[in-house]
């Protein structure tokens, strides 16, 4: 081989060393550069848009005021039926049967005065509920009772402690909420809820991510010093015991 093409082989491998070197050298770059900036904190360890999270679709509109329309209509609706049942005193079975009689009255006077006034006869269109979203409705009702009795089981015939005792402070905190609303109020305040901690939480969102982040911390040190000087000890009671 002579000395030119010599040279030309040893200036191709120079290359590819270098080459790779170079590679190598970014990566590790890249890699210091990932865990200097780790992965922020977000609620609920969220990794999606609050969109994404919420299932988009309609429902994602409307509880992000998307579509200010519906919203504002559902939110208003839902306002004057809790302010019906809670301020007015009505009752459920009274407020059906008036409002089915206020609406057949309406579709009987306008499909037979529709002749004398030239006007062409309502047709109301024939509804009828697809047996796939019933069934669909019928197995999610019953994937989750299966899903609360299995936790409810699990949690009575195992000995964990701090299942039990975190059970029994979620159902007492929940006994205390219910006593202060009925049960009307309470779901029109998820409802309201549903329509405005989304949107809020979406315009607000580094800032509510920043504050759970410390709670995250304090909560999971008090947790540990709590699981340290008191439910780290109760198996232990027991086993002496028997």
């Amino acid at each position: 081989m002579s000395g030119d093409g010599m040279d030309s082989l040893l200036d191709k491998v120079q290359g590819v060393f270098h080459h790779d070197h170079s590679r190598n050298s970014s990566d590790e770059i890249d890699g210091d550069k990932h865990s200097k900036h780790p992965e922020k904190f977000r609620l609920f360890g969220r990794q999606k848009p609050v969109h994404s999270a919420l299932g988009g679709g309609k429902p994602a509109d409307i509880m992000l005021w998307r579509n200010k329309q519906i919203s504002a209509c559902m939110l208003a609706a839902a306002t004057v039926i809790w302010l019906l049942f809670e301020w007015i005193g009505y009752r459920l079975l009274p407020f059906l049967c008036h409002s089915l009689i206020l609406v057949l009255a309406l579709l009987f006077l306008w499909s037979n005065l529709s002749f004398f006034v030239n006007r062409s006869p309502l047709e109301l269109p024939e509804i009828a509920l697809p047996e796939n979203l019933c069934m669909s409705f019928a197995l999610l009702l019953r994937d989750r009772f299966n899903q609360a009795f299995g936790i409810f089981r699990q949690v009575a015939s195992e000995r964990d402690v701090k299942k039990f005792l975190g059970a029994i402070v979620a159902l007492w905190l929940v006994s205390i909420v219910g006593s202060w609303f009925d049960l009307l109020t309470l779901v029109y305040l998820m409802f309201v809820a549903l329509l405005t901690v989304p949107l809020l939480y979406e315009k607000h969102e580094d800032r509510v991510d920043a504050y759970a982040e410390k709670a995250t911390v304090k909560l999971k040190k008090q947790i540990s010093a709590l699981d340290e000087k008191v439910l780290h000890k109760l198996p232990n009671i027991t086993l002496k015991q028997r």
